[in-house]
């Protein structure tokens, strides 16, 4: 009798030609190294397959296609940069409490109650028309049970004050680092839309590949069976059958797990906007070909543009000025002062209802000048001194960070390039294996589980090189970040990249 038996599409020989039954058992361990070979190659998880094998759930919303169509979604719907938006919002509003410092500060005054009011006055010298001039004379003045009601209108417009002037540039400082924070939150949640983009499409593409190992293995298990129940094979071999379809079923849940996980966090990301199956692109060569540039460069870069540096030097700089404004706390100020204001004060006294008014208007300078405040300022400025202290030995530290972060992103990025090529060469090597593999089991030189092993070899290869092309996106993508570049500018250029040369993800599981 003989049977014909299909792997991943192809027809393969029949079992009269395949290899003698006591071939089989020398293979077993190098199956089970090669099936633990693909279920635990390192993943980032991506997205494209995810929409194929998850399309019976429901149909998800086709908008975003490229990098920076899912950077724009994210933009407009994840939480953590609304809160860095909400905060750069705030930081404007620094400016134009800057600005209002030296502006004219107006009030209305206006004040009414119950009073009772008495003077006296001895000693006068009381001179009148017809009366003469009367010396030692007393007054008396008393209201009682009376009412006061007042209003007044005052300005005042500072003309000197250095602590003014220290707390104004306090809070231009803190306007110019709450744009540095926007701009540090913008490429963090670029890097995340871009490591959530590419680890879906990873994922998707290792399910498939399982996908396709599975099915291939569940229809050599069933051969197995019917050729043990024929006589053809030792019972080992079927127990080798099943526990790798087994096995492979195993990875192939983990791997459809990984994938909601991968597909849910993005989701998250951009509010639900998804693409649909295969719209995602995994990249090609372009990826490991393009240049890295000197080290000195991107260091030299992060130095000078890297927002956490430049945060570190705002803090820095918020110290310096805290410190001085300080130092300035028993600094005279001067004002330029203006008041107009109506009193009226009505009641009773011993010779029946009496009244009171008066009206004030004015308009000067006048000097402040702070004598004591209990320790207050000595204790202010140990506290400034150590804050800039403290700032500017963070400022170092992130310094050393960026340049260290830096640093290992080039050198992974120029690392990279050289794996990236190893893995072709390998992929290649697969792939001439595998042919030969196909003609060894057309000539019978070679088995079923020969070919599966080929093939499982070639389909690891294959994602191995996928997965470090995308790592050396994300390293690009990383050290631009570290040198303040990323923006979506950048962000189109990898989609550009991956227009030219890449691939789609595979977007149906059972290929």
């Amino acid at each position: 009798m003989q049977g014909v038996f299909s792997a991943g599409g192809r027809a393969l020989v029949p079992w009269s030609r395949a290899r003698k039954p006591h071939a089989l058992p020398r293979q077993r361990a190098h199956d089970r190294c090669l099936t633990c070979s693909i279920g635990t190659l390192p993943l980032r998880l991506s997205l494209p397959l995810a929409f194929a094998v998850l399309a019976a759930l429901g149909p998800a919303a086709v908008h975003g296609q490229t990098l920076t169509d899912v950077w724009r979604a994210a933009a407009q719907h994840d939480p953590e940069f609304a809160a860095a938006q909400a905060a750069r919002d705030a930081g404007h509003a620094h400016e134009a409490q800057a600005a209002a410092l030296w502006q004219p500060q107006v009030a209305l005054e206006a004040g009414a109650a119950l009073a009772s009011v008495g003077s006296s006055m001895r000693g006068a010298r009381f001179e009148a028309p017809g009366l003469g001039t009367i010396s030692g004379a007393r007054f008396a003045t008393t209201v009682d049970e009376g009412t006061r009601a007042m209003y007044a209108v005052s300005l005042r417009r500072p003309l000197y004050d250095r602590e003014r002037s220290a707390q104004q540039q306090v809070l231009q400082t803190m306007a110019d680092a709450s744009g540095l924070a926007w701009i540090d939150a913008q490429q963090k949640l670029m890097l995340r839309s871009a490591e959530r983009y590419f680890d879906a499409a990873l994922a998707a593409e290792r399910l498939a590949l399982l996908q396709r190992q599975k099915s291939a293995v569940e229809r050599a298990a069933t051969e197995v069976q019917d050729r043990f129940q024929l006589g053809n094979l030792p019972i080992t071999d079927t127990y080798e059958a099943s526990a790798r379809a087994a096995s492979l079923r195993a990875q192939h849940l983990a791997a459809s797990t990984e994938l909601e996980l991968s597909r849910t966090a993005l989701s998250d990301l951009t509010g639900g906007v998804l693409p649909s199956a295969g719209t995602l692109a995994l990249p090609g060569d372009a990826a490991s070909t393009e240049g890295v540039g000197e080290l000195s460069r991107w260091l030299d870069l992060a130095r000078q543009h890297n927002p956490a540096v430049l945060l570190a030097q705002a803090r820095v700089e918020t110290a310096v000025q805290e410190t001085r404004k300080s130092d300035t706390a028993f600094s005279p100020t001067v004002d330029l002062v203006a008041r107009l204001g109506h009193e009226r004060l009505s009641g009773q006294s011993d010779t029946g209802a009496t009244g009171q008014y008066g009206r004030q208007a004015l308009i000067g300078v006048q000097l402040t000048m702070p004598l004591h405040t209990g320790g207050a300022r000595e204790a202010r400025q140990r506290e400034t001194q150590a804050r800039l202290a403290q700032a500017r030995a963070e400022l170092d530290h992130a310094r050393l960070q960026v340049a260290r972060h830096a640093r290992a992103a080039w050198l992974a990025l120029s690392v990279g390039h050289e794996q990236a090529r190893a893995l072709e060469a390998a992929a290649q090597a697969s792939q001439a294996r595998l042919d030969a593999t196909r003609l060894g089991v057309d000539v019978g030189d070679r088995n079923t589980l020969d070919l599966l092993n080929a093939e499982n070899d070639a389909a690891a290869a294959k994602l191995a090189l996928t997965q470090a092309r995308v790592e050396l996106l994300l390293h690009r993508l990383r050290l631009s970040a570290l040198a303040g570049q990323l923006n979506e500018t950048e962000l189109a250029r990898v989609d550009a990249m991956l227009a030219n040369g890449a691939h789609r993800s595979t977007d149906g599981a059972g290929r």
